[in-house]
């Protein structure tokens, strides 16, 4: 029997073509890139033998855009035309840069800035925005690859932080778009480090991948089986990396400056760049040594001159360290593991050089972590395997990756609650769907609010997007049924449809969030949730009775409007007392009270709704004999 060979739209059908395809780490200090070759995964070099790019770009005088290491070299000289650490504004907006004063940069504060929702910086070059400096980081690796491969590229996996939310993962790929990359996935780092240590190593078990770069912390447990990649759990912070090391270090070189200068002027752009640098200079030699020298002249004539030693470090980022051990509690509990339970831990990222943070994290799992694979480019590594896999090379090993999203996805109902369709740690990709009805009679449209995070209520969670469905055929309230699906692909991107059962009425909406989901937000929308969770559930069960109570308020006063005849006056006295005193209780705090009301509410209206019935009854019956009426 034939086989028939069957390719993507745009891909060549000839059997067993090898089709180009890379991995991109897309870092906040190093950007690397990589593929598969004969088997193997490896890093791609420029023409200088470099692997790792510096996340640095350059806007020059000559209208140049310079890339990497010369573009580095120039920081300190050129600091508002030189942008480096862009990954940690990807997805952010003017309001979510708290310490713009210590950042070398002309952010613009306009209020024109400010309503579009996206940071932008003031170059040489024009305004710029993360998105757009980082698709130049994104078009020199892709020059790389395809002068090293030798041709165009099919398709490429970039690598995200796990705890990367929804507008800063749109960055991403928008930022791969102005590139002239063809996204075939988001791929979490923290599972990228898994698939090339796992395949590497023929590993099986459960492991921790810790995972602490330039600017994100990242910790996920993964249960490896045969090619199966699960992710168990993921947590993090995606404001913590090695950056903010580099400015502690800064921070108390110049405590140090001021204890010995009287005199101290405050440092201008070139001078705040040059220290940032040294910082980071003095950290990396500590990693080998004892101590490091900070040796520098200040542009106001100030003279540097200050020792760094090893335990020195360790104090002053001691704060930083603990904070990269809260969310790896977290998502410990989250997966319900102890630390026996755990095979392995796995360092990625630059900044787990540190020698004090490997102690830290070997004294926190009581196992000294795995460290044989280069933790600065195991990531990109581990994308181009998925990448390769991805356009359909052949591939000595199979695998099977599941993902999951950091946070729960739901949409407000009635009264301002949440209705979770997707909990957080649900293995991606999911698609969710869970039936709506209407609140009024005669309701011809809903709007649908979708919302993200762990609380009952949707002021205490970040609103994502809106949209409406119309054409409901009039019905009478709770006929109408409306099935909301979610949907969240393997890049952890969402989007939500809603469809009217009998009519086949359908709205659908991707969503693009607004850039501008801190970091703060996220984690304080978990540590809400655990925090208050007892008071969640009784502000939802207040909530739920006020919502009933005021569902049959409506259907009662309709039905003596339209009925009231069918009762003596008296009875009708009798209820509508009832439904003042509802009233008045579903104003106070009090769920059980008001469900208490809404109980002598119906007691009272018992004989009108008989006597509704019976109307209903012999008016269908009107004007029949017996024999006429199907049995």
């Amino acid at each position: 029997m034939a086989l028939l060979q069957i390719s993507e739209p745009g891909m060549s059908a000839a059997p067993h073509q090898h089709r180009l395809a890379v991995g991109i780490d897309l870092g906040t200090t190093n950007s690397l890139v990589a593929t598969v070759r004969s088997g193997m995964s490896t890093v791609l070099q420029d023409d200088h033998g470099h692997a790792l790019l510096p996340s640095v770009v350059r806007y020059a005088i000559n209208g140049e855009v310079i890339v990497g290491h010369e573009a580095q070299a120039q920081q300190s000289a050129d600091p508002a035309n030189t942008i480096s650490s862009v990954k940690r504004f990807m997805g952010r907006g003017i309001h979510d840069i708290v310490d713009r004063a210590h950042i070398p940069y002309r952010f613009v504060t306009s209020q024109q800035a400010q309503s579009s929702k996206m940071l932008q910086i003031d170059t040489r070059a024009g305004l710029k925005t993360p998105v757009e400096i980082s698709a130049e980081i994104l078009k020199t690796l892709k020059a790389r690859a395809e002068k090293s491969l030798g041709g165009e590229l099919v398709g490429v996996v970039i690598t995200v932080p796990a705890y990367f939310d929804d507008a800063q993962r749109q960055a991403t790929k928008d930022a791969a778009r102005l590139a002239g990359l063809n996204v075939l996935r988001l791929l979490n780092e923290p599972t990228a480090a898994a698939v090339a240590y796992g395949l590497d190593n023929a590993s099986e078990g459960t492991y921790v991948i810790y995972d602490l770069g330039g600017g994100t912390f990242d910790v996920s447990i993964l249960r490896l089986a045969k090619g199966v990649f699960e992710v168990l759990a993921t947590n993090g912070d995606s404001a913590l990396g090695g950056d903010d090391f580099d400015h502690r270090i800064y921070c108390w070189v110049l405590d140090k400056v001021r204890e010995a200068s009287k005199n101290f002027v405050p440092l201008n752009e070139e001078d705040t760049r040059l220290l940032l640098n040294k910082a980071r200079q003095a950290k990396e030699w500590l990693t080998d040594n004892f101590e490091a020298q900070i040796l520098c002249k200040l542009s106001t004539g100030t003279l540097v001159d200050v020792t760094l030693t090893a335990p020195q470090l360790v104090e002053i980022t001691e704060h930083l360290v603990t904070k990269t051990l809260s969310p790896t509690r977290k998502a410990m509990r989250d997966a319900n593991l102890s630390i026996e339970d755990i095979h392995g831990v796995v360092l990625v990222g630059g900044a787990t050089r540190m020698p004090h943070i490997r102690q830290a994290v070997e004294d926190f799992f009581k196992q000294e972590p795995l460290t044989n694979l280069d933790p600065d480019k195991v990531v990109a590594l581990g994308a181009a395997i998925q990448a390769n896999a991805l356009v359909g090379n052949r591939s000595d090993n199979d695998l099977l990756l599941l993902d999951v999203t950091p946070l729960s996805l739901g949409l407000e109902t009635m009264g301002g609650l949440v209705e979770k369709i997707i909990p957080r740690n649900s293995t991606l990709p999911i698609a969710r769907a869970q039936d709506f009805t209407t609140y009024k009679d005669g309701q011809t449209a809903m709007s649908i609010h979708i919302v993200q995070g762990e609380r009952e209520l949707v002021s205490d969670c970040r609103s994502l997007a809106r949209f409406d469905l119309r054409g409901i055929p009039p019905m009478a309230a709770g006929a109408a049924r409306i099935r909301v699906t979610f949907t969240v692909d393997a890049d952890g991107l969402l989007s939500v449809s809603a469809r009217e059962q009998s009519t086949g009425v359908e709205a659908h909406i991707e969503v693009k969030p607004s850039y501008g989901l801190t970091e703060e937000e996220i984690t304080n929308m978990l540590k809400a949730s655990f925090a208050s969770a007892a008071t969640d559930k009784k502000a939802r069960m207040l909530h739920e009775a006020r919502v009933s109570a005021g569902a049959i308020i409506q259907s009662v006063n309709l039905a003596l409007k339209n009925d009231g005849h069918l009762i003596n006056n008296a009875e009708q006295q009798a209820i509508r007392d009832e439904v003042a005193r509802l009233e008045a209780v579903a104003q106070a705090d009090d769920a059980h009270a008001i469900n208490q009301a809404v109980e002598k509410l119906n007691q009272a209206t018992e004989a009108f709704a008989a006597a509704r019935m019976n109307a209903s009854v012999s008016l269908a019956l009107s004007g029949k004999a017996i024999n006429s009426l199907e049995m």
